[in-house]
């Protein structure tokens, strides 16, 4: 029994820590902060309503665009809670912003990159179901499985980095 006493992860020499996983330059870890992720909402917001004259909204926004802006350079790293939170607002806006008809189009047109980042911010909105985007987002999830295959949930299942 003594042998359950000894913590083996400390042995593995090829172990990564939480640290390690990010690019740190000047010990500061790299990737988007908090009012980045504000003015990438700004974008997002922009490229979903569209005005034709200054205080008249006219339809839907483009919102292949807003998904894109939203999925590029996702806050990952320590300590950005509330850019990851904020992010993931973005994504979830533009989601359910789309028709479910358009959804097969939008995902086909992302990156493999962007996929894989999409899944991500699916799965972290399925674990908030105070969102009350759980429909939208299996519509998503059914998409994106048919055009990505089911090696993206593995893909995003074992990841490190979340979103």
């Amino acid at each position: 029994m003594s042998f359950r006493k000894i913590d083996v992860d400390a042995l593995d020499e090829e172990l990564l820590s939480k640290e390690e996983l990010f690019i740190f330059s000047n010990g500061v870890a790299n990737g988007p902060t908090l009012e980045s992720v504000k003015s990438k909402a700004i974008d997002v917001r922009n490229a979903l309503t569209r005005l034709v004259t200054p205080g008249f909204f006219v339809g839907r926004g483009d919102t292949a665009t807003a998904l894109s802006i939203a999925l590029d350079n996702p806050p990952y790293g320590l300590d950005n809670d509330e850019a990851k939170a904020q992010n993931t607002r973005n994504v979830l806006d533009v989601l359910s912003s789309v028709k479910a008809s358009d959804i097969l189009g939008h995902v086909k047109a992302l990156s493999s990159d962007q996929q894989l980042v999409l899944m991500k911010y699916i799965y972290k909105g399925m674990a908030t179901p105070e969102t009350g985007q759980s429909a939208v987002l299996l519509n998503w999830h059914d998409k994106l499985t048919e055009v990505a295959g089911v090696g993206c949930i593995v893909r995003v299942i074992t990841d490190r980095k979340t979103v």
